[in-house]
């Protein structure tokens, strides 16, 4: 039987860990994907699958994003195919940032995006800014991007801001840092992670296969 070979495009606009999102996906593909790193509307609108990734400041992504004219391609792609947002590309779908003095993001999932605060301990331990390294993520519902990952498993995390979404319902999983803060998000054909997949070893990699199998929606 042939398999359905699908068609993923990496989003360039100049940010993000486009290499190592890359390379993971051909460690898990095999065969079965094309995977291209594009800024090409063209190629991202009909690609089977998207991925928007991201490091850096949020005003940088949103101007990016918004010269190249790819703010309104992530947008509809998200109406029409399977979009994973990484780290900064998971902070640019929410409404607003309070980075940089205030920004307006992408707007697809309402709510907000937050700094730490880093005047805080727990357990009388110190505590960091930005949240850097190994951390557990707890599936709050059941999703198919979840599909053979043990509950509370460690992923890898790098930031300073996180997403406060104005509804519960679209929280997927949450970790414990400085307070308890939504650590993935999902809407219809959206899903995004705070922490790299790319990054984060085998559960990492078996998230990024559970997209590649995900047609959309829950």
């Amino acid at each position: 039987m042939k398999l359905f070979m699908r068609q993923v495009a990496i989003i360039d606009y100049g940010m993000g860990n486009l290499r190592s999102v890359h390379k993971a996906l051909e460690r898990i593909a095999k065969n079965n994907a094309i995977i291209k790193i594009t800024s090409n509307s063209k190629q991202i609108l009909a690609a089977s699958h998207v991925i928007l990734p991201g490091v850096g400041a949020i005003r940088d992504c949103i101007r990016e994003l918004q010269r190249l004219q790819l703010d309104h391609v992530v947008c509809e792609v998200a109406k029409q195919k399977p979009l994973l947002g990484i780290c900064l590309g998971m902070q640019a779908l929410l409404t607003c940032s309070e980075e940089n003095g205030g920004i307006n993001n992408l707007g697809l999932i309402r709510g907000n995006v937050c700094r730490f605060d880093i005047q805080h301990s727990t357990n009388g331990e110190h505590l960091k800014v930005p949240h850097m390294g190994w951390n557990r993520v707890n599936q709050t519902l059941y999703h198919p991007m979840w599909n053979n990952i043990d509950q509370n498993s460690y992923f890898y995390f790098a930031h300073s801001y996180f997403a406060t979404p104005n509804e519960a319902l679209v929280i997927a999983a949450t970790t414990s840092y400085l307070n308890t803060f939504a650590s993935a998000i999902y809407k219809e054909n959206i899903f995004a992670v705070q922490f790299h997949p790319e990054k984060s070893q085998h559960v990492g990699l078996q998230l990024l296969k559970n997209f590649l199998d995900w047609d959309g929606q829950s």
